[in-house]
Parts: structure tokens; C-alpha cells; sequence
């Protein structure tokens, strides 16, 4: 393990601590299935989010005391439902193996989708069976089918090719390792033992799990900012952290370095700008057509008001010669 300050005192108090938890968990409940196996998980936080998508398929990490055995582990399998090699045939196949080739039950795709179809019913499918296989053909049409469950207790399906001769030595093949499921966030949670185990196996466990689990993560050992032991139900026990790395500065791409303005004395003052000669051309040409549209516009109002001078005139004579002859006028009688 390549961690500055990594030291293997520390992870056995983590084991002893978690053991202790798990022991006093189990005598404190009156839950008739507390008495099963709590498993140990060893969860890796990330200094940096991986880019890559998640990926359904997991990557194998062989461990040197198994978590599960074929004989005492209780193994669910999923296939197709296909004409020649659906439920029914299945069932057949793994007849044909001494202990069914250590599965304890056959499920196809059609009764998941009928009978597990609530989130009930597929909780209690994700805890009577401690480890489920699938064919590796339906592996794509599984996570919508089995629920959130699977995802959280880490029991997604394992891949296998239900085809082959040596399906037996495949089956004990998927329970001699753990697995890694790569996801798009910082941290990744690996099962490594079970509460039953000694504290050598479970150190071993964890041991293989994280040397095997940092040649999957990008940058490797560098890019680890923290590991911790956990159940799926106990605080996470640290065995190793570490600082984020210091934020980096970024600087201005320019070419030439920025420098302040120097200040202009009186005798520097800036010349206005001269205006440009097509300015300059238009402003007498519109001043001049100004001029003109003045002009004519008094030249037509003059005789509007001489007429109408002579008219008021004529008709002010024509007023006082008409009172003059009726002044005139003798009266008769």
C-alpha cells in the first residue's frame, strides 16, 4: 500500500472496534435475524471525481479468504426467458450438477417482472440471498428490475456464462472474489469480510481489496484522499486521511505583462479628436438648405398677408360710406 502514513496498528484497532460494535449490536437486538453476519466494507474516498460513466458490469478483486462459499451461501440466479433456454431449462441445467453446482434458486426475467414487481417484494429478495448471479446476457435489462436495494446493500448480480461446461467452477469462481462497481462519484464501498471472520482474514481481505481496487482508479494512489472500515449500518472508521490538495491560481494567459497607465501632466493634455471630413462636408450643405427652407417659407406667407390687408381696407371704406349715405338720407313727412 502506497500511502504516506498508512500503518497497520491503526487498521487493527479499526477491526477490533468494528468487531466489539457488531458483537454488542447483536446481543442488545431482539431482531431473531441479528445473530447473521454483519459484512465489513472498506470505502475509499476519492480526491477527485472520476469522468467516466457508470458501468452495470463489475470488476472481479479475488480475496484470500472468501466472503461466501458455493456449500454454505445461499445463491439466486437470474437467465432469459428464451424459447430452449428460459426458466424452466435452467432449472434443468443446474439439476444436472452435484448441490445444483451450489445455487439455491433459479429466477427468470418474467417472474421478476411479475412477481418482484413491488419495492416490497424486492426488498425481501434482495435479503433472503446473500449472493445472486445472473446470465450474462440479461446483465443490461437488470437495474431497472431488481431496485434500489441490490444498489445499496452492494448485492448487484454477478455475470456469469450459464452456458458453459465448468458452470460449477464458474459459480465458485464468483464467490471466491468481492467487486468493484465504478460509479461517477468520489466514493467507491468494496464488501472485504464478514463479522465471523478473524481479524487476520478480515486485515488480508482488506489488504488484497484496496492494492487490486487503486489500479482501477484514475491517477492511482495519488488521487486516495481517505480509506475507512464500515458496516452498513456503523460510522466509518478511518484508516488513513489526508488533506485535499491546495487550490490552484489561475493565471492570465496574456502576452505582454499588464502595467498601469503613467498619469499626463498639464503639458500632455490629449487634442480632441478631429471629426471626420465626411462630417465636416455635410454640416454646411445641411445649414444652407436650412437657410433656404426659411426663406421660402417667408416668401409665401407675404402676399397671404398683403391680401388680406386690402381685403380688411375695402371692406372698412365700404362700412363708412354706407353710415355716411344713411346719415344723408332726408326723412319723409
Amino acid at each position: 500500500i502506497k500511502l504516506p502514513g498508512w500503518h497497520q496498528g491503526q487498521v487493527n484497532k479499526a477491526i477490533t472496534s468494528l468487531m466489539k460494535y457488531v458483537g454488542k449490536q447483536q446481543e442488545s437486538s431482539k431482531d431473531l435475524l441479528a445473530d447473521e453476519d454483519e459484512v465489513f466494507y472498506v470505502q475509499l474516498a476519492l480526491k477527485k471525481m472520476p469522468l467516466q460513466p457508470r458501468k452495470d458490469k463489475p470488476i472481479a478483486l479475488p480475496l484470500p479468504h472468501p466472503i461466501f462459499s458455493p456449500e454454505g451461501a445461499q445463491i439466486a440466479l437470474f437467465v432469459k426467458d428464451h424459447k430452449g433456454e428460459g426458466h424452466k431449462e435452467a432449472k434443468q441445467m443446474v439439476a444436472k450438477f452435484e448441490r445444483k453446482g451450489g445455487v439455491a434458486k433459479v429466477i427468470g426475467l418474467s417472474k421478476l417482472r411479475t412477481k418482484y414487481e413491488s419495492f416490497e417484494s424486492k426488498r425481501e429478495l434482495c435479503k433472503l440471498y446473500d449472493l445472486f448471479l445472473a446470465d450474462e446476457r440479461v446483465v443490461p435489462s437488470l437495474p431497472k428490475l431488481i431496485g434500489k436495494s441490490f444498489f445499496r446493500k452492494k448485492k448487484q448480480p454477478i455475470p456469469i456464462n450459464i452456458t458453459a461446461k465448468d458452470f460449477p467452477a464458474q459459480v465458485k469462481k464468483a464467490c471466491a472474489a468481492t467487486y468493484m462497481f465504478k460509479n461517477s462519484g468520489t466514493c467507491i464501498n468494496i464488501r472485504v469480510a464478514r463479522s465471523s471472520q478473524s481479524a487476520q482474514e478480515v486485515s488480508d481481505n482488506l489488504h488484497a481489496a484496496l492494492v487490486q481496487a487503486v489500479e482501477h482508479v484514475p491517477k492511482k494512489w495519488s488521487n486516495v484522499q481517505g480509506v475507512y472500515l464500515k458496516t452498513a449500518d456503523s460510522v466509518a472508521l478511518p484508516l488513513f486521511q489526508t488533506l485535499p490538495d491546495a487550490p490552484q491560481r489561475i493565471n492570465a494567459t496574456a502576452t505582454t505583462p499588464y502595467s498601469e497607465p503613467e498619469p499626463l501632466s498639464e503639458d500632455d493634455e490629449p487634442a480632441p479628436a478631429p471629426a471626420p471630413a465626411a462630417a465636416k462636408a455635410k454640416k454646411p450643405a445641411a445649414a444652407a438648405a436650412a437657410a433656404g427652407a426659411k426663406a421660402g417659407a417667408g416668401s409665401k406667407a407675404a402676399p397671404g398677408k398683403a391680401a388680406g390687408g386690402v381685403k380688411k381696407a375695402a371692406a372698412g371704406s365700404a362700412g363708412k360710406v354706407g353710415i355716411a349715405g344713411m346719415k344723408a338720407k332726408p326723412r319723409k313727412g
